[in-house]
């Protein structure tokens, strides 16, 4: 035999071991998919008999339609008899607080909701605690901030000091206004004004609504302070001081949801960025059985995640301590 045919012979068989090898890691990749996905379904609740759903919403709330979806088959879920809402946040944009106060609202509407406060539950947060049928909180969580925000930087002064000045052509004074790159007129900080006080009456209107208060309760509480769990009892900003175990022990008495029900999270997110173990593991085998190009695919999609697109455009509803002196 030629030395050509045994490099050609000795090419063939190893074209059949790497074949063999691609065969192996996609194989071992599906059934980890699927046991990753079968076991995540087990603790979300979307697995198993009837449970008690626990859905945490953290982090700066914003416009998210993939929440208000889960949501939305959460309250269709006849194994969820109930739902806890544990909220850890300071706020958010108004228009994204108003949608997920609408998914919950859509939820309690099929199923008992108890708010459960962690540390905090201001502003924007706070519009999501009024969504549960009963509030908890901490003596010392951090409830209230009833008011609108809305802030620009201005470089007028600046752009002065280093002699630059931009220009611009409007159709009428207010469009684009206010800008960073001139002084605010009196005419457009009027107009921001309006569109904040009119944010901030939907706000109080919608606190003395869902939380039962007289014109004079609402005036102890909506002028922007936060007020720990202890005070916001006495302000029936919450309902009771307790944790998820005083929730439980709410549903079963007030709505006659079995306290034996397991209590199981219901994630409002992608289920590959609940896994981040797994996406790493597809993009290597992906890689070491030679294909390229759909682990990029599959790095990107995972790589592209909500926090690098969070968009604050717009009203805020967010405590922030001031950092004035």
């Amino acid at each position: 035999m030629s030395l050509d045919a045994d490099l050609l012979v000795d090419r063939r068989r190893m074209r059949r071991k790497l074949t063999f090898w691609r065969v192996v890691a996609i194989a071992v990749l599906v059934i980890a998919i699927g046991a990753a996905v079968a076991a995540y379904g087990s603790r979300s609740g979307v697995i198993g008999g009837p449970y008690i759903a626990r859905v945490t919403i953290s982090g700066l709330i914003r416009d998210d339609e993939e929440r208000v979806r889960q949501l939305d088959r959460l309250a269709a879920s006849s194994s969820a008899r109930a739902v806890i809402v544990h909220v850890d946040s300071p706020g958010g944009t108004t228009a994204g607080s108003e949608q997920l106060f609408d998914a919950l609202g859509r939820v309690r509407a099929k199923k008992p909701v108890v708010t459960v406060v962690d540390s905090m539950a201001a502003s924007g947060a706070y519009i999501a605690a009024l969504a549960g049928d009963h509030i908890v909180a901490k003596q010392t969580s951090l409830v209230g901030s009833v008011g609108v925000l809305f802030e620009y930087p201005n470089f007028t002064e600046l752009l002065g000091k280093i002699g630059v000045k931009v220009e611009s052509i409007k159709s009428s004074p207010l469009k684009a206004a206010p800008s960073g790159f001139e002084p605010t007129s009196p005419e457009a900080r009027a107009a921001i004004q309006s569109i904040i006080m009119d944010s901030y009456a939907w706000f109080k209107g919608l606190v003395q609504d869902r939380r039962h208060l007289t014109d004079q309760e609402l005036a102890a509480v909506d002028d922007g302070r936060v007020f720990t769990g202890h005070q916001g009892l006495g302000l029936k900003l919450i309902d009771q001081i307790g944790d998820e175990r005083t929730a439980r022990a709410w549903l079963a008495k007030e709505k006659n949801i079995s306290a034996n029900l397991p209590v199981r999270d219901y994630h409002l997110h992608s289920r590959l960025d609940e896994l981040p173990f797994l996406h790493a593991a597809a993009v290597a085998l992906l890689d070491a059985a030679g294909f390229d190009t759909l682990a990029r695919r599959l790095e990107g999609f995972a790589g592209g995640g909500a926090l690098d697109r969070i968009n604050l455009d717009g009203l805020l509803a967010l405590w922030q301590p001031s950092s004035a002196n």
